[in-house]
């Protein structure tokens, strides 16, 4: 019979070694800093050993602690892909992709029916989300914006995107000095605004065209990018948009882009973690992804 210590004690233990805190490891465990203490010192009367040296505003490992805490790191990392492998087992076929909320609105959702053609016995959900998601445990693959630096994960690049003005044929917009009459279109770029490094707006674009409008913030504002484009769509002005998100529009000649130059902006990635790689549902995103957005 297995001679050990508590699993409560254990996962006490190992939340504050890994964030060096108490009261970070019993935000984590939805416990009190003072559960977390009772387990530690649990522990450490069992062990017959120190763990940590408690400091001011944080703990640190004694050598003891040292040597006990990658091994119930790694044991418990194991456990947790053993419950998430026999949950996953025993659910239905289910792939899970995550995405920008804009890019899933304007590019996956109209193609789901394809992945669903290609595969019936499994359901694809889609997860849109502008925040970071898990890999490992919230979805089996991602396709981001970005630099294409994911640390510890798979990156496979699908695209560069670029941003152009566009505008909708009936405003029969032509020429520089059509644009100076034109309403302008924006969208904000969340935390940060103009300040997020990705950002591309009119300013940059007029700048590098060489062209001076009366007020190149001013026209129509939106908070987020997907319903600039419905604007754009609808006719009431030129947008500055992304050509990957506006790609079926500009194909089918809903939307037109009258001028050549674009912004170079980020690219587009395909992302997972290397322990999920093997999965059938990351492979099946993988085939998926890569077919669809082919070329």
């Amino acid at each position: 019979m297995r001679k050990l210590p508590p699993l409560s004690a254990l996962r006490a233990f190992e939340a504050a070694a890994r964030r060096a805190s108490f009261k970070l490891a019993a935000d984590e465990l939805s416990v009190t800093p003072t559960a977390v203490s009772h387990q530690i010192r649990l522990l450490e009367e069992l062990l017959g050993v120190k763990l940590f040296e408690r400091q001011t505003r944080k703990v640190r490992l004694t050598p003891a602690g040292q040597q006990l805490f990658p091994a119930v790191r790694d044991g418990l990392d194991g456990m947790e892909r053993a419950v998430q492998a026999v949950q996953r087992a025993g659910r239905t076929n289910v792939a899970t992709l995550t995405s920008t909320v804009a890019f899933m609105a304007r590019r996956l959702a109209p193609r789901a029916g394809q992945f669903r053609a290609a595969h019936p016995d499994w359901t694809l959900r889609l997860d849109a989300s502008d925040e970071v998601v898990d890999l490992d445990s919230d979805a089996d693959a991602a396709i981001r914006y970005g630099t294409g630096n994911y640390p510890g994960l798979v990156v496979e690049p699908l695209f560069r995107d670029r941003f152009a003005p566009v505008c909708s044929p009936s405003l029969k917009l032509r020429s520089a000095e059509d644009l100076k009459h034109a309403t302008l279109i924006h969208f904000e770029w969340g935390a940060g605004a103009r300040d997020d490094e990705r950002a591309r707006v009119w300013r940059q674009w007029l700048a590098q065209a060489g062209i001076e409008v009366a007020d190149p913030d001013g026209g129509l504002s939106f908070t987020d990018e997907i319903h600039a484009v419905q604007a754009t769509i609808a006719g009431q002005g030129v947008g500055l948009l992304s050509l990957t998100l506006v790609a079926d529009e500009l194909a089918s000649g809903v939307l037109v882009q009258p001028f050549s130059l674009a912004l170079e902006s980020f690219g587009y990635d395909l992302v997972y973690s290397a322990r999920a790689a093997e999965r059938p549902a990351t492979r099946l995103l993988r085939e998926w992804v890569k077919a669809a957005f082919a070329g």
